[in-house]
């Protein structure tokens, strides 16, 4: 099983949104960085606000990690820490996420009958 997570760190005041078939693991590394030149790194210590499940599939993981990232909204991310409690809420958030990927990887009908060649 995948889980996205939501760091924060309290002397930066930013959020880390990853993805991790571990949880406690990826906190440690975060905290324990072997390398000071990543970003998590810079802005120690991290805390663990929320984290869920997503996905079976790594793939399939990323494509909702893709998803909050590229919302680029502190309060998107602020929304889904105050709904920590609510498994609900993240499993329809995930459901309706991976619905919005299937229909932009599937073609449009126009597409698809402007590919076929009237003889």
């Amino acid at each position: 099983m995948f889980y996205i997570y939501v760091l924060y760190s309290k002397k930066s005041d930013k959020y880390y949104i990853g993805l991790t078939s571990d949880v406690n693991r990826r906190l440690y590394e975060h905290n324990n960085p072997s390398r000071h030149n990543k970003y998590t790194a810079k802005h120690l210590p991290w805390e663990l606000r929320v984290f869920f499940e997503c996905s079976e599939s790594r793939s399939q993981g990323l494509l909702v990690e893709r998803f909050i990232k590229n919302q680029k909204s502190r309060v998107f991310v602020e929304k889904l820490v105050s709904e920590r409690y609510n498994p609900e809420y993240f499993k329809d958030l995930v459901k309706n996420i991976m619905k919005s990927q299937l229909v932009r990887a599937i073609p449009s009908t126009r597409d698809y009958l402007g590919s076929i060649k009237m003889s």
